[in-house]
């Protein structure tokens, strides 16, 4: 039987270099114990010529060499989950980007497209007030032509009342300067007090108003129901002379069967409508636009 120390020469790659210095450590010390009992034997025992191999500093650097490659594999494993942790994040930044992006462009859009809506809101809001406009010069235009018209007609509706008005037209300025009484101070009262109030086409009140719509509220004070159109108003009472007027008759712009604008005669020259939408409802003097005619209800 062989006395050769067989070392062996594969070692687990998860030993360390210290265990296997130990391991080589002990084996030594073995391989020593054994030389000596030899040297001590009977003096006729043959020589030992056997030989011992004893363990290389090459397994000793095998196995550093093993934990030199853990250590780089654990490293190496270190690094590649840093390295995906980094890629994670910067997906996540490049997420977050263009989640920013896409709201700010979105909030820009609806920025831009309420500047577009603002934009045509006063653009309309210019053109409905340039038509207004024409609109207004065209009805004083009109209603000039129409006093040049209805001249003669008015001469004659007022040649039926001549008895009377001349009478009256001397004293025309006493009641120029009469505070009206009775029903008549109650529709002017109420005239008054919608000055301010705005113009709405078909408006009845309470705080908006038409022309005809504001003269039928005003005589109702007075127990009056009028027709609600303006030329069926006018159509009503008797024809006065616009140089007989007292308060609460009522003015009209147009002929007296078809006038297309009424208003309320308040006393002292002035008279009460509602305009137009510039305007609203407004106290004026008669010369600032003249009617064609007026009629008496009271």
């Amino acid at each position: 039987m062989s006395h050769t120390a067989h070392i062996p020469s594969h070692r687990k790659p998860r030993r360390s270099a210290s265990k296997l210095a130990l391991r080589a450590g002990v084996a030594g010390g073995v391989l020593g114990t054994i030389a000596v009992a030899g040297a001590a034997g009977p003096a006729n025992a043959e020589p030992v010529t056997e030989t011992i191999e004893m363990p290389t500093l090459g397994s000793l650097e095998t196995g550093a060499g093993l934990a030199s490659a853990v250590a780089a594999s654990a490293e190496a494993s270190q690094q590649e989950a840093l390295d995906q942790s980094l890629q994670t994040q910067e997906n996540l930044a490049l997420q977050k980007a263009a989640k920013e992006a896409k709201t700010a462009k979105a909030e820009a859009d609806r920025k831009a497209a309420a500047e577009k809506a603002e934009k045509a809101r006063l653009k309309a809001e210019a053109e409905a007030k340039a038509e207004q406009e024409r609109k207004e010069a065209q009805e004083r235009a009109s209603r000039a032509s129409e006093r040049t018209q209805l001249t003669s007609t008015s001469a004659s509706d007022d040649s039926s009342d001549s008895d009377s008005s001349s009478g009256s037209s001397a004293g025309s300025g006493e009641s120029e300067t009469q505070a009206p009484s009775g029903s008549a101070a109650a529709i002017v009262a109420f005239a008054r007090a919608q000055v301010g109030d705005s113009y709405v086409t078909g408006g009845t009140g309470p705080n908006s108003w038409d022309c005809s719509g504001l003269v039928q509220a005003a005589y109702r004070q007075a127990g009056i129901d009028l027709p609600r159109i303006s030329y069926d108003q006018s159509s009503m009472g008797t024809s006065v002379s616009l140089s007989n007027l007292q308060p609460g008759d009522i003015l009209y712009w147009g002929s007296r069967s078809g006038s297309y604008h009424v208003a309320i005669y308040v006393g002292g020259g002035n008279y009460v409508g509602a305009q137009n939408s510039s305007t609203g409802v407004v106290e004026r003097s008669l010369d600032w636009d003249m009617p064609s005619g007026a009629v008496r209800l009271l």
